[in-house]
Order: structure tokens, then C-alpha cells, then sequence
């Protein structure tokens, strides 16, 4: 009895359940990344998000990562819930996003580098690459790693979920099923596992822009890419600075050019162009066909 009682305090403490009036139809969880697994330890007190309509057929999840500073849990809440309009589970992966990739590959550490980029990319995604010492993210810091101690924590957790689903006989991540997305750093971490894994779709929001050298892009933007060019999708808006670069890096990727979206309603007031096209309800139609239909 002891042991049912502790098992139930943990959960209720890792595992918080919200109902929003406006969200009434919805199951959300926010969840602490070492509720999942007691080796992580560097997350602050940032959670996973989990959001899905219980009501609502099983579809494809769709990851989403963050850009530098983000706030998983915190994330766009109107894009979120087109993500589940469109049929899709939601999670937004609480991870190590500082220092962001531009703050470290760059200057005389690309002259000396030329693929620190996809070093650093390789390091805070898969947890390899553990001789790149210019971040100190540890294998259970990886993206992939804390993704799937949290597929396996839903699954003990919310039995009714069908969380298994989306891991594969090995307990691997069942690509195939999963849409990768995200913003700015987490649009290109979207973007490098698209480039490794044969992922359902690949949606970046001004993803990207990596540099091997002097005004020269990432190499590994031009290297082949496991995800077929169709399922793949990018945003910019035309009034950020590096509109430029993340275009360039978009026509490396491949990505077809109907979808590419290059973004131009006014900015609203107090908000940067960069953050627009997740942010701006207003781009609700385009997020739809980025999406099309999750289940």
C-alpha cells in the first residue's frame, strides 16, 4: 500500500493534468524531464508539454524543439492548437537550448571547424560527438534521449494513450509516425533530423542558419537527406535580418519551393519578424497546409 501511495505522489507531482475551459476536449500534461528518468539532471525548471483530443482518431505526433531561451511548456499556444485540429498528439521537448548554435560556431572556431555546426547539431541531438567540447550537453541531455524516456514515461503513465505507438521494437523513436517542427535553433534541429531520419514531415520556422566558414552556409545542409523532398516545409519572414541566410539554407535542404513560405503581414506591435510566422495567428492558414492531416 505504501509503495501504490508513493507511486501516486510521484506521478502527481511530475505528471501535472490541466483543463482550460476553452480547452475542455483536451488531455495536457506537463511533465519534468527527471520525473521521466533521474539521470537528467540539467533542465531547470523548464517541462515537457503533452497535449492531445482523447476524443479524436490516434494520429501521427508531431515533435516540436524550441528556439534559443524558449520555454517548452510555454510554447505558441495558437499553433499548438492547430497541431491538434489537424489530428496530431503535440509534444514540445524541454532541452538544452543555450548556448544556441550561432554563439558558438562561428569566428575563429569555424576557421578552425568548418563542421562545428553539424558537430554541435550531432551532440545536442543524438548525444554523440562527445569530443566537441564547446558545449557540455551530456548523452542524457539529447533531444532523442529525453523524447523517448518521455514516450516511455507516457506509456506507464497514461495507459490509455497508446503511447507505444510511436516507439519502435528496439524502443526507438518510429519515425515514420512523427512530424519533426520548431522554431528558429529548433527549426534546424527539425531540419538535421529530417536529415537522418525518415520522419512523416519536417516543418522549420525560420530554421537555420549555420555557417562552415566566412558567408559560406553549413555543409551539412548540402549533405543527402533520409526524408524525401515533399515532407518537408519552411517559413521566414521577409523583414528579419537573416531572411537571406535562412533562404539560402532552405534552397540547400531542397525543400521544394511551394513550401517555402516567405511570410510579409506587418509585424504586430511588440513582436520581433523572426517569431511572427509561429507566433501570428494570422498565419493559421499557412500552418494548416504545412500540417495537412495528422490522422
Amino acid at each position: 500500500m505504501k509503495k501504490i501511495y508513493l507511486l501516486f505522489l510521484l506521478s502527481f507531482f511530475a505528471l501535472r493534468i490541466f483543463a482550460f475551459p476553452s480547452d475542455s476536449t483536451l488531455t495536457k500534461f506537463e511533465i519534468r524531464p527527471s520525473a521521466t528518468d533521474t539521470t537528467i539532471r540539467n533542465c531547470g525548471q523548464a517541462l515537457h508539454l503533452v497535449v492531445y483530443d482523447k476524443s479524436a482518431k490516434q494520429g501521427k505526433l508531431l515533435l516540436f524543439m524550441t528556439g534559443t531561451g524558449g520555454v517548452a511548456n510555454k510554447g505558441p499556444k495558437d499553433f499548438f492548437h492547430t497541431v491538434v485540429e489537424q489530428g496530431y498528439r503535440l509534444i514540445s521537448v524541454s532541452f538544452i537550448d543555450t548556448p544556441a548554435v550561432a554563439q558558438v560556431c562561428h569566428g575563429d572556431t569555424i576557421v578552425k571547424d568548418s563542421d562545428c555546426a553539424d558537430e554541435f547539431r550531432m551532440r545536442r541531438m543524438y548525444g554523440k560527438d562527445l569530443n566537441f567540447n564547446h558545449i557540455n550537453d551530456g548523452p542524457h541531455d539529447a533531444i532523442v534521449y529525453r523524447f523517448v524516456k518521455l514516450l516511455q514515461y507516457l506509456i506507464k503513465t497514461d495507459k490509455d494513450g497508446n503511447w507505444g505507438k510511436y516507439l519502435d521494437d528496439n524502443g526507438n523513436p518510429k519515425w515514420s509516425e512523427i512530424a519533426v517542427s520548431g522554431q528558429s535553433q529548433g527549426g534546424g534541429m527539425a531540419q538535421y533530423l529530417g536529415k537522418h531520419e525518415m520522419v512523416y514531415r519536417v516543418i522549420s520556422f525560420s530554421g537555420g542558419w549555420d555557417f562552415s566558414g566566412k558567408d559560406r552556409i553549413a555543409h551539412w545542409y548540402f549533405s543527402s537527406n533520409i526524408t524525401p523532398p515533399d515532407a518537408w516545409y519552411g517559413t521566414y519572414n521577409v523583414k528579419e535580418d537573416a531572411a537571406s541566410l535562412i533562404l539560402q539554407s532552405y534552397n540547400a535542404l531542397k525543400i521544394p519551393k511551394s513550401h517555402i513560405y516567405g511570410l510579409n503581414l506587418p509585424v504586430r506591435d511588440g513582436r520581433k519578424a523572426h517569431t511572427e510566422g509561429i507566433g501570428n495567428p494570422a498565419y493559421k492558414q499557412t500552418w494548416i497546409e504545412m500540417l495537412g492531416k495528422g490522422n
